[in-house]
């Protein structure tokens, strides 16, 4: 007997009775209380879910170390019909997770594609402004933001979008950037971070409140493998080839960098893996 079968039969019976789940209305966890000066992380979030895909590291940083997250809803998705709906069920998802919620328009940031970007016109130096605005008003120690390559154009768009407001910051601006990853992985990833059960399920419940999205299509539920992926990807990438990776079960990867004097600035010497032991904040002093 092949004693994979079961072991996949117990996978694909998870995922099936999953969908079974009800989609948000959770009660709100428990959250730090946190101080008026604690330190700041920011997610610019192409859509509005990004801020849990990618929230393993923030949401570390706030239980472990007092971060205050704050989301920043960069667009409020393509369909003008859906943006208000979306942004109602992008609050509930942050109150859950204790993130704090930060809109650019109304409506969000339109257009934001490389195409835009490409034409220098008014309405893409108008969305530059408002990145540059948020930043200077609050003076993130980390920011997150899409990879170069995450092949979705707005999420690519709005990698260029926030580079493009912290060059035109000048010189004295500075704090840590972490890259991200959803629709393509990073070439080089330099930080792995595990995630516990907790926070994984903490990160789950919260993406089911994006209804809308996870009813046509119930990614929130693949998750877990996503983050098991990770840690097969990242234990040779984050790693060395041919290296042991270590034994997470669930993990994020970024890539990690300073920001200062108008520049990237390199600051791991070698790939990081960060337990759910290990102090984060050492990464960003």
């Amino acid at each position: 007997m092949n004693p994979y079968h079961q072991y996949v039969q117990g996978i694909s019976h998870l995922l099936h009775s999953g969908k079974e789940l009800s989609l948000g209305g959770f009660d709100t966890a428990n959250h730090p209380t946190l101080p008026e000066n604690a330190p700041k992380v920011m997610i610019f979030s192409p859509h509005p879910d990004d801020e849990c895909i990618v929230g393993g590291l923030p949401l570390r940083l706030m239980k472990e170390n007092g971060f205050r997250v704050i989301n920043v809803a960069v667009t409020l998705g393509s369909h003008q019909e859906r943006r208000q709906g979306r942004l109602k069920e992008l609050k509930a998802a942050c109150s859950h997770l204790g993130f704090d919620l930060l809109e650019t328009a109304p409506d969000g940031l339109e257009k934001i594609k490389q195409a835009t970007r490409d034409k220098l016109g008014s309405e893409w130096s108008q969305s530059v402004d408002c990145i540059k605005s948020i930043l200077k008003t609050h003076l993130p120690r980390l920011i997150l933001l899409p990879h170069q390559l995450d092949q979705n154009s707005t999420h690519m768009g709005t990698f260029c979008l926030v580079m493009d407001a912290l060059r035109g910051l000048g010189p004295s601006f500075n704090c840590f950037i972490a890259e991200t990853e959803f629709w393509s992985p990073m070439k080089h990833p330099n930080l792995m971070v595990q995630s516990s059960v907790e926070d994984v399920g903490q990160l789950m419940a919260a993406l089911s409140f994006h209804v809308g999205e996870v009813s046509r299509n119930p990614y929130h539920l693949r998750t877990p493998a996503w983050m098991i992926d990770n840690v097969r990807r990242g234990g040779e990438l984050v790693g060395n080839q041919g290296g042991t990776p270590p034994d997470f079960d669930f993990a994020t990867l970024y890539h990690l960098e300073k920001w200062g004097n108008r520049k990237r600035i390199k600051t791991l010497e070698s790939g990081r893996f960060m337990g759910t032991d290990d102090g984060l904040a050492e990464l960003l002093k």
